[in-house]
């Protein structure tokens, strides 16, 4: 019989998940189905657990579910712990239940498919949600020498930044505290999809300074718009989406796909 996986969220219609993961199984010669499931806002834990019990090994979570899906868990990585959220779960031998983010993980093996190095490397994260929680532990492993997080509520921010100071230099605040320049500037608001901007320094970037949209479109986004003109190099977050699936199917299958030819298709298809 072949495994079954899927993908969780409300909406998800528009996901690339089970088109990334059905190149994956074919590259790899991995039999398996993979879904996308839209649970209703209220009714997450109720549709899983029908999955499950009609046979369902592992799936993704994406929004708005992923704390939910950290709660249901039986046992939880530590990167999970760190995040407070899960968009990897996997059905164990015994039923149980565990948990996994491999969101950070898929940001910076994003960064370092494009030879982007951190070390030593004064990063500003925008936004304080569960997106950015999710990045922060895997960028500080990579031995920046700063990150800075911005947020329009300032206290979110350092709120969210006292929760990492253990693991290296971070502090947070408003966008009005933002000073001095950026090697690197990642957009973790939701900003974007309505096509705006998040109030930032236009002295923001530093020489040879990259910006990162964790939004993607066959379009660049607002925020990359805005940052092309203030001298910054460009990236969206369509190899983080990839990087991300491939530690999630790795979870899953104990077999690491190759990605380039995947960025490669996802990239074509959204220009049709």
């Amino acid at each position: 019989m072949t495994d079954r996986y899927a993908v969780f969220g409300n909406p998800v219609s528009h996901s690339k998940s089970p088109m990334i993961h059905a190149e994956f199984a074919h590259d790899t010669g991995e039999k398996l189905d993979y879904t996308a499931i839209e649970a209703p806002l209220d009714g997450f834990a109720e549709v899983w657990q029908a999955f499950v019990a009609e046979g369902g090994r592992g799936a993704n979570v994406t929004l708005p579910f992923k704390e939910e899906a950290f709660a249901l868990c039986d046992t939880l990585s530590h990167r999970a712990l760190r995040a407070k959220a899960v968009n990897t779960l996997i059905v164990g031998g015994n039923g149980r239940l565990y948990g996994d983010t491999t969101d950070g993980i898929g940001l910076v093996r994003d960064l370092a498919y494009h030879r982007l190095t951190l070390e030593g490397k004064r990063i500003l994260v925008v936004g304080a949600g569960g997106a950015v929680r999710g990045i922060l532990e895997p960028l500080l492993a990579a031995s920046p020498s700063e990150v800075v997080i911005a947020n329009r509520t300032a206290e979110k921010a350092t709120a969210l930044a006292s929760d990492f100071t253990d693991l290296g230099k971070i502090e947070g605040g408003g966008f009005a505290a933002i000073s001095g320049q950026f090697d690197l500037v990642i957009n973790g608001t939701s900003a974007s999809i309505a096509g705006e901007v998040p109030p930032l320094p236009e002295n923001l970037f530093a020489k040879g300074a990259w910006a990162y949209d964790m939004m993607y479109g066959a379009d660049p986004t607002a925020f990359l718009l805005w940052a092309g003109p203030r001298g910054a190099r460009l990236l969206d977050g369509l190899g983080m989406l990839v990087e991300q699936a491939a530690e999630s199917f790795f979870l899953w299958r104990n077999m690491r796909p190759e990605t380039a030819s995947v960025r490669e298709a996802l990239r074509q298809s959204l220009n049709y």
